[in-house]
Parts: C-alpha cells; structure tokens; sequence
C-alpha cells in the first residue's frame, strides 16, 4: 500500500458513509419533483405549504447542523449519527401518515432534525490520514450528486404507484438501512481528527463570517440552493400543464442532468488547467440567471423547460463541485472545518428560503414569475461574486506538535511558515496541532516534520 492511496479501513470508510449519506440524501431528493403534484390531494393543499413542506427540512436542518457535529464530539460519532438517522425515520413516518400538508411539514422538519452531515464529515475525517482526506470526501460529494439523479428517476416512480405516502415510507425504510450501515459495516475510530478540520467552532464562525471571500461563497450556496427549491415548487406541476404526465417526468429529468454533467466536466477541466476559475464562475452564474429569465419566458413549452432545465443544471453542477473546494482554500489553516460549518448551514437555509419564496410567489402570482423571481436572485448573486477572488492551489495538512507555552507556539509558526510551500503556518497550543496550508509541488513534509521535532 502506497502512501498515495487509500488503505483498508479508509476504503471502507469511504464507501460506508458515502452509502449513509447518498441513503439519507436520496430520500430528501425524491420529494422535489413530486410534492408539489402529489401533495395536491393532502388536506390544506396551496403552493405556499408546498414550499413550507419542501423547505422545513432545510430550516431544522441549518438550525442543529453545528450542534449536532459538537455533540458527536462529546459522546461519539455513532450515537449522533444513529440517533439522527433515527429521528429521520421517525419524520418519515408522521409525513407518511400525514392527511394534510400541515402535518407533512412537521414531518419533513423532524427528518432535518437528524442534523447528521457534520457528524459524518467528522467521522470521514477521524477514520482517513491528512492526505488522504481529500479523496475520502471527494467519494461523498459524488455520492451526493449520484442520489439527486436517480431520485429524479425514482421519485416519480415511487409516487405513481404508492403516491406521497410511498416516497415517505421509502426514505424511512432507507433511514433504516443507513442505521445498518453506520453499525456494522463504518470502522470504529480509536481517535478523533483535530477540531479544526471537522467541525465548527461557534467562536470561529464569528471571525469568519466577517472573511470578504467567504461571506461570498456563503451567500452564493445559499442562493443557488434557493434557486433550486424554488423552482421544483412549481416545474413538476407545470409540466403536467404542458402535456408530460407525472410518469413521465424522469423522462425529462435524467436525460437533463446527464446530459448537463458532460457538459460541466470540459468546462471545470479548461477553467483548472487555463487558469480561468474565476471566469468560470461568473459565466456559471450568468448562465443559471438567463437560464431562470428564459424558462419564464419559455414556461409553456416542453421543449423550452428541457433547454432551460439543461443550461440552468450545467451551471449548478459547476457551482455545486467549485464552491466547496474554494471554501477549503480560502479558510484559514486552523479553521476549515469551521469554513465548511457555516457553508453547510448557509445551503440548508437556502433550501428553507428558496421553498418559501417559491411557495410564496406561486400563491400570489404566476408561476412565470416564480422563475422570475429565481433569475432575479441570480442576478443579485452575480453582483455580490463579482469581486470575488480566486485563491492559489493549496491543499491542508497537519502536524501534531507537543508544546509546552505559547511562546514556543508562537517560535514554531513562524519556523514553518518560513517552509518553501508554506503559505500559511497556524500552531494550536490547546490542541497540540499544527496546521499548514501549503502548495503540494513546493512543500517537503520530512522538512515540516523535522522543523516539528517528530523526527
């Protein structure tokens, strides 16, 4: 085994809890395409419960992200995990007993209740090598990406043949299996991953909200997936008006998003290699707001929503998988994990606002204008990116460094910053940790170590 690659136990860790996770992000997916047409039978039924319904996951979720992650800190990462997947269950089946859109939305916020993404980035990283880490959590990004296109194949499966019901049962059912999975198949940890490269710290948070760079990236994941759960509000149900009945409706979902994943791979690839990642960036968002002011305009055709749905699936993907890579660039050595804690929080809120705003619009207007509406945040986001900076490449590591006073903290920053590859140097003296952000063809690890004193 080379140091280059993943090991045993980080193989297993790797495709465990990206199974956990593409299990639990599977059944949330199912919902969007359905609700809004299914949901029509439920008693209280109006577009501004829908979005209520699809966006409550979202709330309770960005409310206990951050506390769930530090209670896996205090009592271990299994209980947390379990519990929450739990209480996912638990939400699932009030929602598939539920008669009126009422008592699915308490449903859907008890199933963001199991507020576990934190944990299992958490236990990703106490059970993988600093090195390595990247490729663990590369395999749960794809595994994220993969369920949202296969639950625009099954969810409308699923709610011809059992309706709402049958979705809900489904996602407890894999709640259930995710349990399973945490329990017998996810290694036991013998020791947990620095605070810093996991989770968010609430003393953190405070300085990083004020980071220019940052702040932008928060709003921006915020805003696409505001976009994203506004639309569904509407698009399923105006697509049966247009002539696709519900059973249908993976027809012209999964052709779109394969299609827009081919697309999306060329452009990352060119935007990394030529150096233009900025340039990319802003096009993508570009592209999502006229895609947005096209379906308004297009919303009555078939063929219209297909090449909206395409352009505006192109930009999303290439959002979707720059913008984390970017928070973990731009954080500060020492507080990546507290970075990807507020980026986390910011896209479940997002979810939460875009399903009211779509529900909202849609009951007071016209579902033009709910697509309007999405474009126009579009364009409020291209002006906040607009100034956004793109960092160098870099990539976090750390050391464990035994100190005795600060001031030897203070003497060994400053000795390993001055590294070739180093860019920046953070020694926690609490945590008996260094962390370094570095340039990987520059940086010698034997050198860091040496510095260090670990060999």
């Amino acid at each position: 085994m080379t140091a280059s690659s993943l090991n045993s136990r980080e193989k297993r860790a790797a495709i465990s809890l990206a199974s956990v996770f593409a299990f639990r992000m599977l059944g949330l997916f199912m919902l969007m395409p359905v609700l809004a047409i299914y949901g029509q039978s439920l008693e209280g039924f109006s577009p501004i419960w829908i979005g209520f319904a699809i966006g409550a996951y979202g709330l309770t979720q960005a409310v206990l992200q951050i506390p769930m992650g530090r209670l896996s800190d205090k009592i271990g990462r299994k209980k947390v995990i379990v519990g929450g997947l739990l209480m996912f269950a638990l939400g699932s089946v009030i929602a598939a007993l539920a008669d009126s859109i009422q008592m699915v939305t308490v449903g859907r916020a008890l199933q963001g209740m199991g507020a576990i993404a934190s944990a299992l980035l958490a236990f990703a990283s106490d059970l993988s090598r600093d090195e390595q880490r990247p490729k663990v959590m590369a395999v749960i990004g794809m595994s994220i990406g993969m369920s949202f296109a296969f639950a625009m194949l099954l969810g409308p499966i699923v709610a011809a043949s059992w309706g709402i019901s049958g979705v809900f049962w489904l996602t407890a059912i894999l709640a259930i299996i995710g349990i399973f999975i945490v329990t017998m198949l996810v290694p036991n940890t013998v020791n947990k991953a620095p605070k810093g490269d996991t989770l968010a710290s609430f003393s953190d948070i405070k300085k990083l909200i004020k980071h220019p760079q940052l702040a932008r990236l928060n709003a921006g994941v915020l805003l696409l997936h505001l976009t994203l759960t506004t639309i569904f509000v509407v698009l399923p149900s105006q697509l049966i008006k247009d002539g696709l009945v519900a059973d249908n409706h993976w027809h012209l979902y999964i052709p779109v998003l394969f299609l827009a994943f081919l697309l999306m791979v060329p452009i990352m690839i060119i935007a990394i290699k030529k150096e233009k990642e900025k340039q990319a960036f802003i096009g993508s968002v570009i592209l999502l707001m006229l895609s947005m002011l096209a379906m308004s305009v297009w919303v009555n055709s078939i063929v219209g929503i297909a090449v909206c749905m395409l352009l505006y699936f192109v930009a999303f993907n290439f959002l979707e998988a720059t913008m984390p890579a970017l928070v973990s660039r731009i954080a500060p050595a020492s507080q990546k994990g507290s970075a990807m804690g507020g980026y986390s929080t910011s896209q479940f809120l997002g979810a939460f606002l875009g399903g009211m705003l779509g529900g909202y619009v849609a009951q007071t207007t016209t579902t033009q204008a709910v697509f309007a509406a999405a474009a126009l945040v579009g364009l409020i986001w291209l002006i906040i990116a607009w100034k956004m900076q793109v960092p160098p490449k870099s990539k976090v590591i750390s050391l464990m460094t035994k100190l005795d006073s600060e001031e030897q903290a203070q003497s060994l920053a400053s000795l390993l910053v001055a590294l070739p590859g180093v860019i920046e140097a953070t020694v926690v003296r609490d945590e008996s940790r260094s962390y370094l952000k570095i340039n990987d063809k520059e940086f010698d690890l034997d050198q860091a170590r040496k510095v260090a004193g670990l060999i």
